[in-house]
């Protein structure tokens, strides 16, 4: 393989590469290894119901080898791709299957008991239920998206997981009167807005061919509204997320910056600090950017064992 030229040894679009070294620089051959490598298979544990100790020796007496995910405390990553259709624990809604990255984005909005919460891009639910039952399925939980299809998806995935708290809603576009009659209100969003997915292409490889530099582009743009129009519903203090699966510069830290340059009444908090709080291992290895080099969650699949993720945290001041 090292005598291939090295668009074959990369095996990525030509409009990918330049972006991916400038911002890896040496890591840039080991994100293309682990690129080709298969994904792990996690499990959320349904912390409303079951502890991830007793779900583990249940997996095990089923002949299912799982160990505690590094560092998402609700998350058990399972040894080879077992079937798991016919497991009680899955039909009854004790686990779900969500990356370990994902988990973490549900975790740093930290939802709290009593809240208002808005998963503003919620598509089948996966970070809707982890945000419901961090809940404690109290307060009211608005799951919305684009794609009444894909809210349907949510359907058994809700039924199973014992949430009663989670309210979903198909929204026409991202100023949706829905949408408006909730501004001011919210205490937290969740924004998993829609990218590039180029962080998933461990699952997704031929993702990269369907992707351009144009369509980055239009996606950065769609995602710089989403953003504007979910950060209305937030009353002062309240916490905003922003996050997607990508792993460029343009989809993620470009768009927060730009949304921060624009809304003096935003403050962006620092996320390694926030996951410390939240007593997550080796917090600040996650991160990256700022002053503080932990700004933001960065998530890489040759790093962490994760999908590819980005994350910021917002609050508006009071």
């Amino acid at each position: 393989p090292d005598d291939l030229p090295q668009a074959l040894r990369h095996n990525l679009p030509e409009w990918l590469v330049p972006p991916l070294e400038a911002q890896l620089a040496e890591g840039f051959w080991p994100l293309v290894h682990s690129l080709a490598q298969s994904a792990t298979l996690d499990l959320r544990v349904n912390a409303l119901r079951d502890k991830r100790r007793a779900v583990q020796e249940e997996l095990a007496a089923a002949g299912i080898a799982a160990s505690p995910t590094p560092y998402s405390p609700w998350g058990l990553r399972v040894t080879g791709k077992p079937a798991l259709g016919r497991l009680d624990a899955l039909a009854r809604g004790a686990i779900e299957v969500q990356d370990e990255g994902s988990q973490l984005l549900a975790l740093l909005l930290d939802a709290r008991r009593g809240e208002m919460v808005v998963d503003f891009c919620a598509g089948a639910g996966g970070k809707t239920l982890a945000i419901g039952a961090s809940m404690r399925n109290t307060g009211r939980l608005y799951a919305f998206d684009l794609s009444a299809h894909r809210l349907d998806a949510m359907k058994p995935r809700l039924a199973r997981s014992g949430l009663s708290n989670v309210h979903p809603a198909a929204i026409a576009h991202e100023r949706d009167e829905r949408v408006g009659r909730l501004a001011g209100k919210v205490d937290r969003v969740l924004i998993d807005a829609p990218c590039s997915g180029l962080g998933t292409l461990r699952r997704n490889p031929d993702l990269k061919w369907r992707q351009s530099a144009a369509t980055v582009r239009e996606l950065a743009a769609r995602q710089a509204s989403i953003l504007d129009s979910a950060a209305r519903l937030l009353k002062p203090g309240g916490r905003l997320v922003y996050a997607t699966c990508s792993l460029l510069r343009e989809e993620n830290e470009a768009v927060v910056e730009a949304f921060g340059a624009a809304h003096p009444d935003f403050a962006w908090l620092d996320a390694g600090e926030l996951l410390e709080r939240l007593k997550v291992e080796r917090a600040r290895s996650l991160c990256s950017g700022g002053a503080s080099g932990s700004a933001y969650l960065r998530l890489w699949p040759h790093l962490h064992q994760t999908d590819g993720f980005f994350a910021a945290v917002g609050v508006r001041k009071g």
